[in-house]
């Protein structure tokens, strides 16, 4: 159930996006009276699930078999199709190729521009109806915890990270993606109470991109409630208690605390806690697990001072166009780091495999359209690379004939073209494959 859940989530998803991006073509193609043929979601070689051209119109709607996309088949242009027959012919008043560069220019902008409204629509939409919360940076106030990897780099528990290579850090969950992202040499930490700077050797890079959870929240331990069936039921803990020492050892972190219970299985060691301000110490077990059969807090505002924004109609669109324009500049840099070779992000790059597995396993909307604005983005962004078959190498092409007053000829768009789609195909293959590894290793 969960697959099919991920797989309908992607469908939709994906759906939305290309509907919306192959709109956009066909909207500035028919304001600026050039003829659209075909516009379907889903690719249909050899033939359709369904089709259908209205009376009267030259354009033949229909959704095709083969879900990987869709298409906007615009007459007189060298596009995915590599229909070439038509530009034998002289070109005709309602062709793409007899339109001035700037209208042409417009038409191939369209789906990246649909895509970016789009994106500035769902994150104004998602900010108005759920608002916004996160943990600010500067509310982590029991620092981070670190994984292997981050020990490794130089990075202690209990670190309160502050900036990486200068640039302040605003929300904790974004530590690591900043470190990544921006491939920073240097983190400036509160440790004891003093400032130091952690020296990120950059062959790291790699790891951090491919590591998640680097850094975790260090939380108190602190007891929700005590069971019946507790072995500890009887021993005078209470809700609220917090653990603030154990034997000897001031400690109050779970995650300090946690590796002392299990030195102990099967024993009797010595808790102290804060109640209400006052410090109590009780002979507490631990049992054969290394627990004390309690179930422990887990709220998060209960310990730290998460930002609740919430948004009006009026606030919630300039929010939410900041939010794209933001993650248009994340994904920009993150695309650097696909495209250099020492940082090895190459190997995250993924196909429709990888995105399923980006959407959760149950239906939250909130999520879902969260996820979709970012793909969004993604495919807006993506399609702005200067490769041919892709719109950014049209428009490259079109921005060499407004500057120079100079048209390529068809024939070289062909080949460029021809080039384009083997490129492509090339990174579909490597992201097919990444998939398929990550899923067998």
């Amino acid at each position: 159930m969960d697959i099919i859940l991920k797989i309908l989530q992607v469908i939709i998803a994906l759906s939305i996006l290309v509907l919306v991006h192959e709109f956009g073509h066909f909207f500035f193609a028919r304001l600026f009276k050039i003829r659209v043929e075909k516009f379907y979601l889903f690719f249909d070689p050899w033939f359709s699930l369904f089709k259908h051209k209205p009376k009267g119109s030259d354009t033949e709607y229909g959704i095709g078999w083969l879900p990987l996309g869709g298409y906007c088949k615009i007459s007189g242009m060298i596009d995915e199709s590599m229909d070439k027959e038509a530009l034998k012919e002289e070109p005709k008043p309602w062709e793409f190729r007899s339109k001035p560069a700037w209208q042409r220019f417009f038409v191939m902008f369209g789906g990246v521009f649909f895509n970016f409204i789009l994106a500035i629509l769902i994150y104004s939409s998602t900010l108005l109806a759920w608002g916004e919360e996160y943990l600010m940076n500067k509310d982590a106030v029991y620092g981070v915890q670190c994984n292997d990897l981050a020990l490794e780099i130089g990075f202690r528990n209990g670190d309160r990270i502050l900036s990486v290579d200068g640039i302040t850090i605003e929300k904790f969950q974004n530590i690591q993606i900043d470190i990544a992202r921006n491939q920073a040499k240097t983190a400036l930490v509160v440790r004891n109470g003093d400032t130091t700077i952690v020296n990120i050797n950059p062959q790291y890079i790699p790891a951090i991109l491919n590591t998640p959870g680097m850094f975790a929240l260090r939380v108190p331990f602190e007891i929700l409630s005590i069971p019946d069936s507790s072995l500890n039921y009887n021993a005078g803990l209470m809700p609220g208690d917090r653990v603030v020492g154990i034997d000897t050892i001031e400690v109050s972190m779970i995650q300090d605390i946690q590796p002392i219970l299990q030195s102990h299985k099967n024993d009797t060691i010595n808790v102290a806690f804060s109640r209400n301000g006052t410090i109590l110490t009780k002979s507490i077990l631990v049992d054969s697990l290394g627990r004390l059969g309690v179930l422990l807090n887990s709220e998060i505002k209960a310990f730290f001072n998460v930002t609740e924004v919430k948004y009006s109609v009026l606030s919630a669109i300039p929010a939410g166009a900041g939010k794209t324009f933001s993650t248009i500049g994340n994904y920009i840099k993150e695309l650097g780091l696909i495209f250099s070779p020492k940082t090895e992000a190459y190997k995250s790059v993924g196909s429709f495999i990888a995105i399923g597995n980006i959407f959760p396993s149950s239906w939250d909307w909130e999520i879902f359209w969260n996820i979709t604005a970012w793909l969004s983005i993604m495919l807006a962004v993506v399609n702005l690379i200067p490769i041919p078959a892709l719109d950014g190498g049209h428009i490259l092409f079109l921005l060499y004939e407004i500057i120079t007053r100079r048209k390529p000829s068809d024939k070289f768009l062909e080949y460029a073209q021809l080039v384009g789609m083997l490129f492509l195909f090339a990174i579909m293959f490597l992201a097919f494959g990444n998939d398929i590894y990550r899923l067998f290793k």
